[in-house]
């Protein structure tokens, strides 16, 4: 039986941007988008060692863009969603929403 392995919070945020990435993700991109939705900032070294686990797991791929002078003749890299990173981030969004609706409903008043 495969062991499940869980997303860290790093990592769900790094997987929600490059799913709400319309231009397509990039490191740059993936750390400015955290940053403006979170209110944390995040060091682009982090971003990609969360890209390299998220590809690992199979839940995003990368490509290769073309080299341009503005970054010194290399290419960017570009990152998209797979089906399986769609569907784990809907299902840990889910989750969450089921374990912060104690937090949330007015009913549970903890604070």
């Amino acid at each position: 039986m495969r062991q499940r392995e869980y997303l860290g919070q790093l990592e769900l945020m790094v997987l929600f941007a490059v799913i709400s990435s319309l231009e397509g993700a990039y490191g740059v991109s993936i750390c400015r988008d955290i940053a403006e939705k979170s209110g944390r900032d995040v060091a682009l070294a982090s971003v990609f060692a969360a890209l390299e686990r998220l590809e690992r797991k199979g839940l995003v791929n990368s490509l290769r863009g073309e080299p341009t002078p503005a970054r010194g003749g290399k290419p960017r890299s570009y990152f998209t969603h797979t089906a399986l990173g769609l569907r784990e981030a809907r299902n840990a969004r889910a989750t969450l929403m089921r374990l912060s609706g104690v937090v949330l409903s007015p009913a549970g008043q903890h604070e």
